[in-house]
C-alpha cells in the first residue's frame, strides 16, 4: 500500500474527479483516497489528491488559491457555459473590437459577485444544480463573492467567422467559475460567451510542473505518494516545532501556548515528524486536526 502523502496530478480531459480517484484507489491500493478540487471533465490539469491520513489536509487545499489557462469563444452561449452543451444562442461577434474585449475581461477582476452556472455542483436543498437541471427544472443560484486576483487577456483570435476566441490566464480565489468568467464576458459585449478549453496550472504552491499524469503514476505504483504527508504539510502550512513534552499534549489533543503565528499552522516533534494542524484562538493553540499515527 502507498504511504501517507499528497499526489499531484495532471488530470487528462474526458475524466471526471471521481473517476481519478477511483484509479488512485486501485493504484495505491486503499480505499482512504480524495482530491482536493472538483475540475470538470473537459478540464486538465492540476488535480491534488490525497492518499491515507492526507486526505484530512484537502479541506485547506479546496480552500487555496487557483490559477488556469483558458480559451473563451465569444459569439456563442451554451446551456453549460462551456463546450459540453449544447448551443443556445448565437450572435456573431465579428464587429466586437479588440479592445472592447480586454475591457470586459478587466471588468470581472478584482473583488466580484459572481453567479455560478446553473450547470455546476453546487447543492440545492442537498440536490446537485446540474441534476436539477438535467430533470428540467430552471435553476436560478444565488451571487457568490469572489476574487480574481489577476486576469490576462493572452490572445484575441478571429480564425473562425463569426466568432472571437480569446485566450486568458486568471488566478483567482476557491471557488470562482471560470466558466462563469466566459459567460459573463460574453453578456456584457452582448453576443455570448462560453468556456472552450481549461487547464488549471495551480492550485496552491502546486503547480503543473510537479504533477504526473495517470500513465506515470500506473508505471511506479503501489508507490504513487510524489509528497509524503510530513513534507506536504510543510510545503502548504508555516511551520512550528514542538517539545517533546508539547508533542506528547497535542498527539493527545491537548493546547498548547500560543507562540504568535498567524494559523493555521503545522506542528512537527523533535523527530520531525507531523503532529498536527494547529490554529491560535483565545489564548491557545489548539489542534484543528491531529495527525499524529495512533
Amino acid at each position: 500500500m502507498s504511504a501517507d502523502g499528497l499526489i499531484v496530478v495532471d488530470k487528462p480531459g474526458g475524466m471526471t474527479s471521481h473517476d481519478v480517484v477511483a484509479r488512485i484507489r486501485r493504484l495505491a491500493r486503499t480505499r482512504r483516497v480524495g482530491h482536493g478540487g472538483t475540475l470538470d471533465p473537459m478540464a486538465t490539469g492540476v488535480l491534488v489528491i490525497g492518499v491515507g491520513r492526507a486526505t484530512r489536509l484537502l479541506t485547506y487545499v479546496i480552500g487555496a488559491g487557483k490559477s488556469y489557462a483558458a480559451t473563451v469563444r465569444l459569439g456563442q452561449a451554451t446551456v453549460t457555459d462551456d463546450a459540453e452543451g449544447d448551443v443556445i444562442t448565437v450572435t456573431p461577434a465579428d464587429a466586437v473590437a479588440d479592445e472592447a474585449v480586454r475591457a470586459a475581461f478587466a471588468a470581472l477582476t478584482g473583488d466580484i459577485d459572481q453567479v455560478p452556472s446553473a450547470v455546476s455542483a453546487i447543492k440545492i436543498n442537498g440536490e446537485r444544480a446540474y441534476k436539477r437541471v438535467r430533470d428540467g427544472e430552471s435553476v436560478d443560484l444565488p451571487a457568490r463573492r469572489v476574487t480574481v486576483s489577476r486576469l490576462d487577456v493572452l490572445a484575441v483570435r478571429r480564425d473562425t467567422p463569426g466568432v472571437v476566441d480569446v485566450d486568458i490566464d486568471v488566478t483567482c480565489s476557491s471557488g470562482t467559475y471560470i466558466r462563469a468568467l466566459a459567460r459573463d464576458a460574453g453578456l456584457a459585449l452582448g453576443v455570448g460567451g462560453h468556456l472552450t478549453a481549461l487547464r488549471r496550472t495551480a492550485v496552491g504552491g502546486f503547480a503543473l510542473g510537479e504533477a504526473a499524469t495517470l500513465d506515470e503514476l500506473e508505471r511506479r505504483a503501489p508507490e504513487v505518494v510524489n509528497l509524503p504527508l510530513d513534507a506536504a504539510a510543510d510545503r502548504f502550512f508555516p511551520r512550528r516545532e514542538a517539545t517533546a513534552d508539547e508533542a506528547k499534549v497535542l498527539s493527545h489533543g491537548g493546547p498548547l501556548d500560543p507562540v504568535g503565528i498567524a494559523g493555521p499552522y503545522a506542528v512537527f516533534g523533535p523527530d520531525g515528524a507531523l503532529i498536527a494542524i494547529v490554529s491560535e484562538r483565545d489564548g491557545r493553540a489548539r489542534a484543528e486536526i491531529v495527525l499524529a499515527p495512533a
